[in-house]
Parts: structure tokens; sequence; C-alpha cells
């Protein structure tokens, strides 16, 4: 049968044309409400995410393991009161770790992302001999952390391998109870990677709230049972 082709008319050119167009205000509507959530994000949820917990002094005082990463692009201090002592808290946190403790959270997420953690409801002896230099595993070929400070009962701090993430915990008596304070600091260097910093910070706020509660109840539950323990 003999195919017959038409010239195009006005309307299909148009339609033509508008194709491109369309997708170029699709991108530019993308791009806009991009811009204006992270405008948003900055200016009014950021400040309550990176530093949930945590008080204004908290927020700007210095903590042992600063040091180890002044430049950091990403600053996150967020903090708990613990009905407890350090001394019931300390060993809490030593024993952290893959393969280790756990860190409290949520271990089927962690799993997820392929840390075998699995978050222990007691204090295990055989992992308290935490020691300067030492080198927690992370998930398999990434760079472990390196513990940089350890002063008991008061700071603890490590550094990963690469030297791109700082974690540390520092522990300051308050009327009675204990501040728990954890601070994270990062590079944040690549265009990818601050893209993806609203993403990572609010991601990270869920499970540290998490670990910071869970600690929170671990050692307040040991203190009210007198659990005596010996970290030396």
């Amino acid at each position: 049968m003999r195919q017959c082709h038409r010239p195009p008319t006005l309307t299909t050119y148009a339609m033509s044309c508008s194709r491109p167009r369309s997708r170029v205000t699709a991108g530019l509507i993308g791009a806009s409400s991009l811009a204006l959530l992270t405008v948003a994000y900055n200016t009014v949820l950021r400040a309550r995410v990176v530093n949930w917990g945590a008080t204004p002094d908290e927020v700007a005082a210095a903590i042992p393991g600063d040091e180890l990463l002044a430049d950091a692009e990403m600053v996150a201090t967020r903090a708990i009161t613990v009905e407890a002592p350090p001394a019931a808290i300390w060993p809490w946190l030593v024993q952290m770790g893959v393969g280790r403790a756990g860190a409290y959270t949520y271990d089927w997420i962690e799993r997820l992302f392929g840390l075998d953690m699995h978050s222990a409801d007691r204090i295990i002896p055989e992992l308290q001999h935490l020691r300067v230099g030492d080198v927690l595993p992370m998930r398999p070929d990434d760079p472990g952390m390196r513990i940089e400070v350890l002063d008991p009962e008061r700071a603890m701090s490590s550094r990963s391998e690469d030297g791109a993430w700082v974690w540390s915990f520092a522990l300051r008596p308050h009327n009675g109870s204990t501040r728990l304070i954890s601070r994270t600091r990062a590079r944040v260097r690549t265009p990818g990677q601050r893209l993806g910093m609203a993403a990572m910070e609010l991601g990270s706020l869920v499970m540290e709230r998490k670990m910071l509660q869970g600690i929170k109840q671990r050692a307040e539950r040991g203190a009210a049972e007198d659990v005596p323990f010996n970290h030396d």
C-alpha cells in the first residue's frame, strides 16, 4: 500500500518546537524549587537539625577533637542530659563500633549501608580497653576511625584514616547529671557532597538522636541498678 506523507502543518510545527521549550521550562522550575528549598532549609531548619539538644553555649564551645579538623565545612553538635554520672556513661562510649557494641541506634538501617551493627544492652568488659591509636573498622574498604583523644570520663575523639571526618564526645557534669555532647566535623568539598549535605544532615539527626537516647537509657538504667565498673 502506498503511504502518503503529509507536509507538516502549522500546528504540528508549533508542537514540535514547544517540546524542547517545555523541557527547559520544567528544568528551570525544578532548579528554582530546589534553590528555594535549600534556602528555606538553611535559614529555618538547619540550625535545629545540626544542633539538636545542644545549648548555644555548647554549640559555641570548643571540645577536644575540634583541632583534628579545624577547617571542617560541616559541623554538627548534638547533646542530651543523662541522669547519671560520667562514670556510668563512659563504658557505653568506649565499646561502640562496627563489630563491637554497635551504636545504640537503628541497627537495621546501619546494616542497609553495610555496617555490621548489633547494639549491645550490656557493658562488655573485653571491649573496655580502648587505646589512643586504635583503629575501629567501618565498612569493608572504607577508612577506619582512629582513636585520637581518650580522656576517661571526659572526652573521646576519633578521626577517619583519610582525615575527612572527626567524631567527638564530651561529658560535662551539670547539676547532678551529665551533659553528653556529640560533635561531628566533616569535609564537604565536591559539588555532589554539597548537594547532598542537607540529606546527610537530616539522616544523621535521625540516627544520632536515637543513639544519644540509647546511651541515656542504658546509662541511667545502670546507675539505678548501681552497676559497678572499673575502666582501668
